[in-house]
């Protein structure tokens, strides 16, 4: 726009230095969005300090950004999706040794516990003794090895009353059974109960003992005696599932990161209805083959979760996600997990992780659950949507301020007046700073900078405007559209002896004003369009932004009725053209959301598939429909089980394909579970009848 000023000004016109200069002025000062930078960091501040009070403490502030466009959560099971408060069932306690009970079992892991600085399982098993000092009664600790992820067990060394030196070991059923002697005899029986355990949702806890005949405590000791194999149950939150099939909605696919075994994995998946494609550890361990690597990468973006896994296998996971182009979040709690938390888009620590955990993530957590990590996703959106509809604004009012008033000075060889142009700059980046509060809805998919809706939308916005304000220049200045409609002053200068300069002033400096607050109202009603993702009209804007607009109008209605500024080359045009302006104004404000809908369609190639998919003859579709078919039929099931479907939701055709691959996968685990009930209810009449039928027989 500068470059074709300068070559009609001073190239064509042969107009004066000055002149060049003013209008050169006036596309720098109205062109250049000043207010970005203030504007975004002062949303994005405002947005970190309401996670905050979510209980998602923000480090960086880009995460923010991230967050709103994260597509993957990877999230660990035990106090993230489960309440990490551990129970043990003593009645499904397995011995393994002669002359021992549950009660005395108990007693032994109590021994193997931490009396203070306990953790989760430490607390579980010392809760069960009648009074936690039990466990140290009558006995003399010597040393005590805690729990590490190396060896994955705890450890403690003692002598009883009578002298004796004993050690006790509770920790991972596969530790310790590589520590027993008897290993080749119990290890068919032990994996055989942790299956059993594990498909009904139980942790297992290996117990193991050993004398120490010599008396040393560094010392090796005698052989190890596997003594109990001890269930533990941490039950799900009470808001899990509700919370990842909210996440499904939000295109936010959940994949658990457990350590557990794979049984229990798929158990608490199934419960939280999130899917059981789920694979072990060793799943991962591929080989550097091409064809391999792909397999890998398929395989991580389609399960619902991983189990047994160590630290590598998480930093793994992370970088495969993001080297398929997923935005991915990873939450952890331990020093083991900083190398993911590092790696991922964005970090997570829980409200109970370690200082090393909390240094390497990019949020950290005050509050328990998976459910703050959603509230702080529909936050992020929210913050991203107010940074875009902003950017979409600049972007418009950009093109709107260069091509309009090129435009005006190529064809008229009108000057707008650079004080004039600051002061539309002032009033506007003043209102609109208001958008950092404002309220918005959520963007119902991951969102992201999507440069081409933006620049797109931007520049056919800022056009449209720009030709309206060219228009309405013509009208005004050329013809006698307003005169011959509305009763209000002429200011067509084919009516004035235009050769007498303080004529031409006068009418330019009032065309000036008309102009100015042309550009002033439409541009700041913009706002209210790109804000916006239905009818403007139809989403409520924040009071703070509404209240700012009002007053900014009203001054610039003020300035051009009234004002006659010689300093600023304006003069007043009265309230009734002010009106008239207004007038105009609004019913150039009707056509910009249909353009809005246009661009947005245009931008999202329906128009050109939709010629193609409706007809049977130039279809792409297999089957010729079977799979809306099937769809149906899934809805139809649904309804005769009373079920709703959440996954229904305005906008959901554009969800990541992963994310509607975990929806479907949870929605087959969802009814395969009422075929299940469903076929209980059914067996249970018959199994009745059979009952009482051979009772009567035996009668």
């Amino acid at each position: 726009g500068m470059a074709i000023e300068i070559i009609v000004i001073y190239g064509l016109q042969k107009r004066g230095y000055r002149v060049g200069i003013d209008n050169l002025l006036v596309l720098l000062i109205g062109g250049i969005p000043i207010a970005m930078p203030t504007v975004l960091s002062v949303t994005m501040a405002i947005g970190a300090h309401r996670l905050s009070q979510q209980g998602a403490i923000t480090k960086r502030m880009t995460a923010i950004e991230e967050m709103a466009g994260m597509d993957v959560l990877c999230s660990d099971k035990t106090g993230t999706l489960t309440l990490n408060q551990l129970t043990v069932d003593k009645k499904l306690i397995e011995i393994f040794k002669d002359g021992i009970d549950q009660d005395m079992a108990v007693l032994m892991a109590a021994r193997a516990a931490r009396l203070v600085n306990q953790d989760a399982i430490d607390t579980a098993i010392v809760s069960m003794l009648g009074d936690p000092r039990e466990a140290r009664a009558g006995i003399e600790e010597l040393h005590f090895l805690p729990f590490s992820p190396a060896n994955r067990r705890t450890a403690i060394t003692y002598r009883d009353g009578e002298g004796r030196m004993h050690r006790v070991s509770k920790g991972a059923p596969e530790e310790i059974l590589d520590m027993v002697h008897n290993k080749s005899v119990i290890k068919n029986r032990v994996h055989s109960l942790i299956d059993k355990f594990a498909e009904r949702g139980l942790r297992s806890l290996g117990l193991a003992y050993q004398e120490i005949p010599d008396g040393d405590a560094d010392g090796q000791g005698g052989p190890w005696e596997f003594i109990a194999l001890l269930p533990l149950f941490d039950p799900p939150r009470h808001d899990s599932a509700q919370t990842i099939e909210r996440a499904l909605q939000l295109g936010v696919s959940v994949k658990m990161i457990t350590g557990d075994q794979l049984a229990i994995a798929k158990e608490t998946g199934r419960r939280l209805g999130m899917g059981t494609n789920m694979y072990p550890s060793s799943a991962l361990l591929g080989g550097s083959e091409a064809e391999s690597t792909i397999l890998m990468d398929d395989l991580i973006e389609k399960a619902d979760g991983f189990a047994g896994v160590f630290p590598e296998h998480k930093y793994e996971i992370v970088k495969r996600l993001q080297a398929k182009k997923h935005i991915c979040g990873m939450t952890g709690d331990g020093v083991n997990d900083a190398p993911a938390l590092k790696i991922a888009d964005i970090g997570i620590a829980v409200d109970d992780a370690t200082d090393a955990a909390r240094g390497a993530s990019d949020i950290v957590l005050t509050e328990p659950g998976l459910s703050v990590i959603i509230s702080a996703v529909l936050t992020s959106r929210a913050i991203f949507q107010r940074m875009k509809n902003y950017t979409i604004y600049a972007v418009s009012i950009t093109i709107r301020i260069v091509m309009g008033f090129m435009l005006l000075c190529v064809f008229w060889k009108f000057d707008f007046p650079p004080f004039m142009v600051l002061v539309i700059a002032i009033l506007n980046d003043g209102t609109i700073m208001t958008i950092s509060k404002d309220r918005v809805k959520p963007s119902p998919t991951p969102d992201c900078w999507k440069l081409k809706e933006i620049f797109a939308t931007g520049v056919i916005l800022g056009t449209y405007l720009a030709l309206m304000t060219v228009i309405f220049f013509w009208a005004a200045y050329e013809t006698n559209f307003f005169t011959n409609i509305f009763p209000v002053r002429d200011f067509n200068q084919h009516h004035f002896n235009m050769t007498d300069k303080k004529v031409a002033a006068k009418l330019n400096e009032e065309m000036a004003s008309a102009v100015y607050l042309q550009v002033s109202t439409i541009s700041q009603a913009l706002i209210f369009v790109t804000r916006s993702r239905s009818w403007s009209f139809v989403e409520r804007p924040g009071y703070l932004l509404v209240f700012a607009f009002v007053v900014a109008q009203l001054i610039a209605s003020v300035i051009a009725a009234m004002a006659n500024w010689k300093f600023a080359g304006i003069s007043s045009i009265g309230w009734g053209w002010t009106g008239v302006i207004w007038i105009y104004n609004i019913a150039t404000y009707m056509l910009l959301d249909p353009i809005k809908f246009a661009v947005r369609y245009g931008l999202s190639g329906k128009p050109w598939t939709q010629m193609f998919d409706q007809r049977i003859a130039l279809t792409g579709r297999r089957d010729f429909g079977q799979e809306q078919r099937v769809a149906a039929w899934a809805s139809a099931q649904r309804t005769i089980h009373g079920l709703e479907n959440p996954f229904e939701t305005p906008g959901s055709s554009s969800r990541d394909p992963m994310a509607e691959d975990s929806i479907r996968r949870a929605e087959l685990a969802r009814m395969r579970e009422v075929q299940k009930l469903k076929g209980k209810e059914e067996s249970s009449p018959s199994v009745a009848s059979t009952s009482q039928t051979e009772k009567a027989k035996q009668n």
